[in-house]
């Protein structure tokens, strides 16, 4: 039909998602590296010698000979001191040192970590404007003795392009992360030092604190509160015109060392500052996205257990089945079952026979044929009772095949099921029972898994009870029911025909449906008792096909509902309780989880495989105990359980996939045709040996 109009799916949006996951993934590891999370480097634990070697031992400053090409080391001349500070800028102590410097009009030279620099430009150019000094102190303060030449150019070209980027300026100054005087510089240390100057760099240390400012000195302080203490008390104390406290540069009359830089050093150093400071802000973000999804997951757990157990009280105790509603007769109205059909010889048999076994001996059965290829009008008007009718129709969707089955059908109660499914012979009463309530205009059944022998099939199976079925009990007490399932649903047909039929619109017609009902004032109920088996797909493909189709209809009838947001009644609870928990569990929070994931794996590579670890039994631990209370209220079996780990690792990845590739189909606007799976039968095989379908 031209409504459904086929289309190949999207394929553009799994490059986009590719990248995207590539992106965050960069993100994570950039933020990560300069946090020390990725490849932290440890402090010096050598021990150096008491006299350091020769040339080193000749100076603070040390820089390469242009005669020589070897180093060159020098110290202050007599009575100049060069105040350095390491680490930084930082928003506590930063502005506090400056303050004391500009009040006693003295320069001194900040030897800055890129990680700091990026994240507080500001502090940057304030030591740049107020005529300091700037040197490098790495990207991450990492000790350079012993690492790659490349992880030590990489640690230098970030501070560069970090200095560039907040204040315009490069810088040929500087010093080592974890050294102090000429004696530290030792082993791996000193080839470090070595390299760094071969690389053009001014290499800086601190003079041994026996020599005095009459001497001429290079003082180290590190970045803290008791430096600007320190450095308050030295400036307070000084020496008159004896000591002139200044930078390195100007100290030793060095021009140049720190320099402005061109216009492109300038925008691809702002790229580097833009980049450290989304990739921190997105981990920091994710952080709290975690810790809010576990919050709110949290929540809805103990929201599904508590109106889950209300629910089971309701409906098993021996008083009015639904709160507010008087106790009724048991309801023996004929009922209208309607088959819609396509290609389905492989178990259309084995459905119909099982309609026609059940306790409810008042039923008509209508078979819509929806164009068939195979043999599933043939088989199903080869049975030969009076109760059923085969339709035969052009293929028009299921929809359609279901509002042909309603023009057909004698009674005013009418089951819809799907082509595969097998129903207890109990079903068809139990299910109808709650129309006796004039409110009640449909009722949900309880569809499980027939093939659940694979783990596949287990996996299936565990959603269905643990998903599914707690939410229908959910939404069933809080009154905003948004799906009867195809499989198995029980209507009234004047409350059907009064909202159009069986709309066209979407495909999800079942979510459709129920949603309009809801909005027209009936109440949407679920029956557990009332049990039907259909047959799950028995492949990933198949399973991304049925799964895609779902959500994607889903995602049409939550839009086509939207106003159901601003009405009030039935409607309202539909909107602001339905359509908000299918928006933010089925959409969401989905949608985001690829992210999650990519977050999840950086923190067990990077951020501990204990803590990661933990997290993850915890997780695990809430998933199986929800399991075991969704299988102990459907009266299941715990053997599935064993599967649950498995898929949590893989199953629920392939979900969260299909809800991507389900919202990017309905933003491009791309329609699907009634995808149907190819049957095997199977959904049969857990009732053949009760006797209940027989050849």
């Amino acid at each position: 039909m031209t409504r459904h109009a086929i289309r190949r799916d999207p394929r553009a949006h799994w490059v986009l998602l590719t990248l995207t996951l590539a992106v965050v993934a960069t993100a994570l590891l950039f933020s990560g590296y300069g946090r020390h999370e990725i490849a932290p480097t440890a402090a010096p634990t050598a021990q150096c010698p008491a006299e350091p070697e020769v040339p080193f031992a000749n100076g603070p400053v040390m820089r390469q000979d242009p005669k020589t090409g070897g180093v060159l080391a020098t110290r202050m001349p007599a009575g100049t001191v060069a105040l350095t500070y390491d680490g930084g800028p930082d928003p506590a102590w930063t502005p506090r040192l400056l303050d004391v410097l500009k009040q006693r009009q003295v320069k001194a030279t900040f030897f800055l970590t890129g990680t700091q620099a990026a994240a507080h430009p500001d502090l940057v150019r304030r030591i740049k404007d107020e005529g300091h000094e700037i040197g490098s102190h790495t990207y991450t303060d990492a000790n350079l003795a012993g690492l790659s030449v490349p992880r030590i150019r990489l640690e230098l070209a970030l501070t560069q392009n970090v200095l560039a980027g907040t204040a315009g300026v490069g810088t040929h100054l500087l010093r080592l992360p974890h050294t102090e005087d000429a004696a530290s510089l030792c082993d791996d240390m000193s080839e470090a030092a070595r390299r760094a100057i071969v690389d053009g760099y001014v290499v800086v240390v601190a003079d041994e604190p026996a020599r005095t400012p009459d001497q001429g000195a290079v003082r180290q302080f590190t970045g803290s509160a008791a430096a600007v203490a320190e450095t308050e008390r030295l400036l307070t104390a000084g020496r008159g015109d004896q000591v002139r406290y200044t930078t390195v540069g100007a100290g030793l009359g060095l021009p140049g060392t720190t320099y402005d830089v061109g216009t492109a050093a300038e925008w691809r150093g702002a790229a580097v500052v833009r980049a450290q400071q989304v990739s921190r802000a997105f981990a920091d973000a994710m952080t709290w996205f975690l810790v809010a999804a576990g919050v709110i997951t949290a929540a809805r757990l103990v929201m599904l257990f508590t109106v889950a157990r209300v629910h089971v009280k309701r409906v098993r105790a021996k008083r009015p089945r639904r709160r507010g509603t008087p106790r009724f007769p048991p309801l023996t109205d004929p009922v209208s079952v309607i088959v819609p059909a396509y290609n389905e010889e492989a178990g259309i048999e084995a459905t119909v026979r099982s309609l026609l076994a059940s306790t409810h001996q008042a039923v008509q059965i209508i078979v819509v044929d929806d164009g068939s290829t195979d043999r599933t009008f043939e088989i199903a008007e080869s049975i030969d009772d009076r109760r059923v009718m085969v339709i035969r129709q052009a293929n028009s969707g299921k929809a359609a095949a279901l509002n042909a089955g309603l023009a057909w059908a004698h009674f005013d109660i009418v089951v819809m099921i799907d082509g595969d499914t097998v129903f207890e012979p109990d079903a068809i009463f139990h299910l109808i029972q709650p129309l006796a309530d004039p409110r009640v205009g449909a009722v949900s059944g309880n569809t499980k898994v027939g093939n659940r022998q694979g783990v596949l099939g287990r996996w299936q199976h565990l959603e269905y009870v643990i998903g599914f079925n707690l939410d229908r009990r959910m939404f069933d007490v809080m009154e905003c029911m948004p799906t009867v399932p195809g499989a198995i649903g029980a209507f009234r047909r004047d409350a059907v025909v009064g909202v159009g039929g069986v709309s066209e619109d979407t495909l999800a017609e079942d979510t459709d449906l129920t949603m309009a009902l809801c909005r027209a004032g009936w109440r949407v109920v679920y029956e557990e008792s009332a049990i039907a088996w259909t047959e799950a797909p028995s492949t990933v493909r198949q399973l991304w096909k049925q799964r895609y189709r779902w959500c994607y209809g889903t995602l049409q009838a939550m839009w086509k509902h939207r106003g159901a947001l601003l009405e009030r009644g039935a409607g309202g609870k539909l909107g602001r309780r339905g359509l908000s928990y299918l928006l933010l569990f089925q959409t969401v929070l989905p949608l985001l989880a690829p992210l999650v994931d990519v977050f999840a794996l950086y923190g067990l590579l990077f951020q501990g495989a204990g803590q990661a670890a933990a997290v993850w039994l915890a997780f695990t631990a809430v998933q199986v105990f929800s399991a075991v209370y969704a299988l102990r209220l459907d009266r299941e079996k715990f053997e599935p359980l064993w599967t649950l780990p498995l898929q949590i690792f893989v199953y629920r990845q392939l979900m969260y996939l299909v809800v991507v590739q389900s919202v990017v189909t309905a933003l491009l606007g791309n329609r699907l045709r009634w995808q149907r799976l190819q049957r095997t039968g199977s959904a049969t095989d857990v009732l053949e040996d009760r006797g209940t379908v027989r050849a």
